[in-house]
């Protein structure tokens, strides 16, 4: 699969934020690069940030998408909600977030939310390897 550096993996969670770690970490462990312990881990760590709003806010339907390119990694979410990310600040004593969306941007190259015609939303974020 590695004619040019470029590996890729797609996998359907309903429900499942440990099928989608576990999906992350089957990945990363197969890239013909391995990434360092710590790109790992954050890539980990968005990818569980990001399903996990999704599954909240999308109905608990996501579909994950895991991208390897020379340079990039890239994390890709889909889910149904219209609903995009967005920066709030961190709420310290309720219990209602707003560390997720920051962190992910923090570890992240770049990131992007795109509308998709049907409805729905993709979020991605793109790490450097």
């Amino acid at each position: 699969m590695d004619t040019m550096n470029l590996d890729v993996a797609t996998a359907h969670f309903a429900g499942s934020l440990a099928g989608a770690r576990e999906r992350a970490r089957d990945f990363l462990d197969g890239l013909t690069r391995p990434l360092a312990g710590e790109v790992a881990d954050a890539v980990v760590l968005v990818v569980s940030e990001l399903v996990t709003n999704a599954l909240r806010r999308g109905g608990g339907t996501c579909t994950l998408r895991l991208t390897a390119r020379p340079d990039t990694l890239e994390v890709a979410v889909d889910d149904p909600s219209p609903e995009a990310p967005r920066m709030r600040s961190p709420d310290l004593k309720g219990g209602t977030g707003g560390f997720g969306w920051p962190m992910v941007n923090h570890l992240a190259r770049s990131t992007a939310v795109t509308r998709q015609t049907a409805g729905g939303k993709t979020v991605s974020a793109a790490l450097a390897r």
